[in-house]
């Protein structure tokens, strides 16, 4: 069993289609079904279901799932040690991130460590919490900076380390009778309607144990899935929406007022895996350095 065979095995588990994996490896879709076939054979067993659309994993093929990422994650960690010797950092960075993070300016850190890096390769892609923390999970991305999941969706095996935490704030409309008050109950905002982003995107779920915690079931009539949007939402009287105090920064159309009481905070943290990768650990050192400069 070959290292780039678990690569092969690895990418159609994750695009459930042999095309696209074949894409993404740069490789001819009949090499890679060959490579395929040659790991069945040597394993004694079928590791995807095929059909016309797309391929599924057999129960072989989800018990080598875990070990194929494992293994590949200790040899990119052992080429990782090396070039760390050398000084180097090289290859591919794949980097997931919220849309707005108050801790973390992306496109300036990403402008200077590649600027000390220049040897890396940076892939940045945007998402929601929960997909995000999924693809550092099953090594689709090396680091995501995300909210903090909730207890019940935090998966055991990823690394997760606090960046920052602000306190959350109502957003509503300046016409909108709260928009006088300096603080608002929450049990005020029983017969609001909101706006809010989809369910897998961290601020909804911190949002929902908030209100659910007092009670509260409210209605989300409108989602989106940018802060822009659902600003301009709130901003024509369309639903208010809990939002990180820092969103008060993006627009002068929307007020922004203080929930009193005891309100848990919207925390920032970013996601790797274990090992963390050499160029991943050192952008983290970058964040820490950047902070440290800034406070």
């Amino acid at each position: 069993m070959e290292l780039r065979q678990l690569e092969h095995f690895v990418a159609v588990a994750q695009e459930c289609h042999f095309t696209r994996a074949a894409k993404r490896l740069h490789i001819a879709q009949s090499g890679l079904s060959a490579s395929i076939r040659s790991l069945e054979r040597e394993l004694g067993a079928p590791l995807f279901l095929r059909s016309t659309r797309q391929v599924q994993l057999t129960p072989a093929g989800q018990a080598l799932l875990g070990e194929a990422l494992r293994a590949l994650s200790a040899s990119n960690a052992a080429k990782d040690a090396v070039a760390a010797v050398q000084g180097l950092l090289r290859g591919r960075l794949s980097i997931g991130s919220l849309q707005c993070l108050h801790a973390v300016h992306v496109p300036t850190l990403l402008a200077g460590f590649l600027s000390a890096h220049p040897g890396l390769e940076i892939r940045l892609r945007q998402g929601g919490s929960d997909e995000l923390i999924e693809l550092v999970r099953t090594g689709r991305l090396d680091v995501a900076f995300v909210s903090r999941p909730g207890p019940a969706r935090c998966p055991d095996d990823v690394v997760i380390q606090a960046l920052d935490s602000e306190p959350l704030a109502l957003a509503c409309a300046l016409g909108h009778p709260f928009a006088g008050q300096e603080q608002v109950k929450l049990a005020d905002l029983a017969d609001e309607q909101f706006v809010d982003f989809p369910p897998d995107w961290g601020t909804r779920d911190l949002a929902d144990r908030v209100l659910t915690a007092t009670g509260i079931e409210r209605r989300v009539a409108l989602e989106v899935t940018d802060v822009h949007s659902l600003l301009d939402l709130v901003a024509c009287g369309l639903g208010v929406a809990l939002v990180p105090r820092s969103y008060s920064v993006k627009t002068d159309r929307v007020r922004f007022i203080e929930l009193a009481g005891e309100v848990p905070a919207w925390e920032t943290v970013s996601v790797t895996t274990d090992p963390t990768s050499a160029a991943a650990a050192a952008l983290l050192r970058e964040v820490e350095l950047v902070k440290a400069a800034a406070s």
